[in-house]
């Protein structure tokens, strides 16, 4: 009896020895094994063997990992306060650095996303943040993408997510918004009167070549007028004709002055 116990015990002590000695890695996943508390290599995928007690072997994930960095506080350059968020992709290119040089690689990339966040955007003015994302996503991550590099973490992306603004800065937005476009509305008004100025005076210079020409002028508009139905017709009268007129009467009558 004491002998069939003795036999599975060590049955199960060596199935239990078997489970510990062998180890399966996913395609994703690499194992960083230690000999006696020294770095010894990277293994995996696939099957790999551990030696109790002498080796251990630390899992790694390669599989990008997408941060939600939590809302910041930053006071812009030219002194506003907003809260903004983002989120970082990164993922693990060097399974050795991320374990030997850093104690959590994960927790050491959020804070470090939190500082470089407040940093970078610190460095530049409220409409830079509403209006240039893009260029502040890359200054993001180049600042923690030479940071991460040391703990073999690469960092792939950085997208700010909500730039919260106070209300009183939101009425001056809107107010600011409103006065550009009265300003560009100016502009554009002002614009096509020096257009329209310069084509009337090349229509004046193309219209005194000929005499008659200003008098088909007069009557296409006595023409356009008379199609809308107006009481009162004014048509004007050239002054160089009331001046021929006049010297005519003066000719005719010299008392006539």
């Amino acid at each position: 009896m004491l002998a069939n116990l003795g036999f599975v015990t060590f049955i199960m002590i060596l199935i239990i020895l078997l489970f510990s000695v062998f180890r399966i890695l996913r395609e994703y996943e690499r194992g960083v094994v230690f000999l006696l508390g020294r770095f010894q290599k990277v293994k995996g995928p696939g099957l790999i063997v551990i030696i109790p007690g002498i080796q251990k072997m630390v899992r790694v994930d390669l599989r990008t990992v997408v941060m939600d960095v939590p809302s910041q506080d930053v006071i812009s350059r030219d002194n506003v306060s907003v809260k903004v968020n983002a989120v970082v992709y990164f993922r693990v290119v060097d399974p050795q650095k991320a374990i030997i040089q850093v104690e959590n690689f994960l927790a050491a990339t959020s804070q470090f996303a939190q500082t470089t966040l407040r940093s970078v955007l610190g460095k530049h003015e409220l409409d830079e943040m509403l209006a240039e994302r893009e260029k502040l996503n890359m200054d993001i991550q180049k600042a923690l993408d030479i940071q991460t590099d040391a703990w073999g973490i690469k960092v792939a992306n950085v997208e700010i997510k909500h730039v919260d603004i106070d209300e009183s800065m939101i009425r001056a937005i809107a107010r600011q918004a409103e006065a550009e476009r009265e300003r560009r509305a100016k502009v554009i008004h002002a614009e096509g009167e020096l257009q329209a100025s310069d084509k009337l005076m090349q229509a004046a210079q193309i219209l005194s070549q000929q005499a008659g020409a200003m008098q088909l002028r007069y009557l296409q508009t006595l023409t356009t007028i008379s199609g809308d139905k107006s009481n009162t017709i004014l048509f004007p009268i050239p002054m160089d004709l009331v001046a021929a007129l006049t010297d005519t009467l003066k000719n005719r009558n010299p008392e006539v002055r």
